[in-house]
């Protein structure tokens, strides 16, 4: 392979661009923002020209709609998925999230994009509608009495927990998930458990 083949760091051109795209806007989006991360950094940081990158994306809008689906696919298999934990539990799991998490990218790309018709807006609109679904799921598999209110309840919580952590710069997540286990003890009979 000659010195012309090679990018910046010696990789091959061309091989793995995608994935080194969605990688830096990954990085990016989430430590500065969509809006201020611009496509000379973006392409700094994938190491590939505009030209690549619209090669595999129409334009920015297409590529943070993609960041978005690529960001948790599955919505939080690490807690809904986990067969040690009971149904309860699992809805506590939830509220698990280190301090140091930054603001979730679907809340981020909510407020950042005004247009509610953008692709990236509607992604998140659906991530966070599949969220409280699977949040419903666990409180119908626990017993509650209304499992589809109990998942809106938990839901908007862990949202309210995200954003306050972020706002005020300290862990929110205890209150919240102590918030949730009263939410959860009210929801399910004692019969339930």
């Amino acid at each position: 392979m000659t010195e012309l083949e090679k990018g910046p760091q010696g990789r091959r051109r061309g091989r793995g661009a995608r994935e080194r795209i969605l990688g830096a806007s990954q990085q990016l989006f989430r430590e500065q923002g969509i809006n201020r991360t611009g496509m000379d950094q973006l392409t700094a940081a994938a190491q590939v020209s505009k030209h690549t990158v619209y090669q595999h994306f129409a334009g920015k809008d297409e590529l943070v709609a993609e960041y978005l689906r690529h960001f948790d696919p599955d919505v939080m298999p690490g807690v809904f998925d986990r067969a040690d934990l009971t149904p309860r539990q699992r809805l506590l799991a939830a509220f698990d999230v280190p301090a140091s998490t930054p603001l979730c990218p679907y809340l981020g790309a909510a407020v950042e994009l005004h247009d509610p018709r953008h692709p990236a807006s509607e992604y998140a609109r659906e991530y966070k509608k599949a969220i409280a679904a699977r949040l419903a799921d666990a409180a119908r598999e626990a017993g509650a009495i209304d499992p589809e209110q109990l998942g809106e309840q938990l839901a908007l919580l862990i949202d309210g927990a995200s954003v306050r952590t972020r706002a005020l710069g300290s862990d929110c997540f205890p209150a919240a998930a102590a918030i949730a286990a009263v939410l959860i003890d009210n929801a399910i009979p004692a019969t339930a458990s």
